[in-house]
């Protein structure tokens, strides 16, 4: 007696599946399609737009005919501005990790614990974040304005007996006033990171830390800090890429000035770009950001490539 044939199965899940597999991959294709068109057409196209004119002398009228080759990223090089402009925004990153990073993790282990009344306080402390830049260099300008009748902090200041302080006018207080202001506007952000990576540490790890006698210090420098590594990885990777294409706040408050004192990268190319109309110069200090901000990108993803502790938790 014969066995029934026993169709093929397998045979039959490949004939099958591909057309749904087919399908599945369309389907992602479509929904993505308009990311990637806005991707290319506002980012891709610049770049190499930007690759192309920075090799012209060009003014941003007419076409790019007077070809000049690497000329303008030698003369950049050559620009103490512009050497000004890279001191500036290294400083800002040096007191951004050295003040700004730790004074949010200081506020978040305080308002994400048993801080009475915490959350009023995160509330006030994340609002300036969501104010615009516009609006608070302008509030900024206000409050540093050099005249005691109306400028708040030199009121402050006068009323205690001190002298009135020129701080957006001075070469020596302005990069420090300037990151008075940054500081107060983006210290909700990272705090508000810190908390989130706070929230997602066990008690059960620090209730154990307690036990075996460790102090609260002990506590927070051997438990929480290193299961904080990858929130405070990201911190820092956002912080220094903010430092170096900082533009808004600063152009307001001061215009890269007095004197060239406060130029960061960004007023920089603004300034040949758009001011002067040497659009060619502008797109070689744009290629410039761009390779700084790509090489750091690179370079701290490969260094900072750590396990998270949280992941075998």
């Amino acid at each position: 007696m014969s066995l029934p044939a026993i169709p093929n199965i397998f045979k039959l899940n490949r004939g099958t599946g591909s057309p749904r597999r087919l399908q599945d991959n369309l389907t992602i294709f479509l929904f993505l399609l308009p990311g990637l068109i806005l991707f290319l057409v506002f980012v891709i196209y610049p770049i190499f737009q930007s690759i192309y004119y920075s090799m012209f002398n060009w003014k941003g009228f007419g076409p790019a005919e007077d070809f000049v080759g690497l000329d303008n990223f030698k003369n950049i090089l050559g620009d103490k501005v512009f050497m000004i402009a890279l001191r500036n925004a290294f400083l800002l990153i040096v007191f951004s990790l050295l003040l700004q990073l730790p004074l949010s993790l200081i506020l978040a282990v305080m308002v994400g614990r048993d801080l009475p009344g915490r959350a009023f306080f995160r509330t006030i402390f994340f609002m300036p974040y969501v104010i615009s830049e516009v609006i608070t260099a302008i509030m900024w300008l206000f409050l540093l304005n050099p005249n005691p009748n109306r400028g708040f902090v030199n009121a402050v200041i006068v009323a205690f007996g001190g002298e009135a302080q020129p701080w957006l006018g001075d070469t020596t207080l302005v990069l420090p006033s300037l990151f008075i202001a940054l500081t107060w506007k983006y210290f909700g952000f990272h705090m508000l990171l810190y908390m989130a990576g706070l929230q997602n540490i066990p008690h059960e790890i620090e209730e154990a830390g307690r036990i075996d006698g460790a102090s609260a210090f002990q506590n927070f420098f051997y438990i929480t800090l290193p299961l904080l590594g990858s929130t405070i990885r990201t911190s820092v990777y956002l912080s220094v890429l903010g430092s170096i294409q900082q533009f808004i706040l600063v152009w307001i408050m001061s215009k890269g000035g007095p004197v060239n004192a406060s130029e960061t990268l960004a007023t920089y190319m603004i300034r040949f770009g758009f001011v002067r109309f040497q659009l060619g110069y502008g797109s070689a200090v744009a290629i410039y950001m761009f390779l700084i901000c790509v090489t750091f990108s690179l370079l701290y993803q490969r260094l900072t490539r750590q396990p998270d502790y949280l992941t075998g938790l």
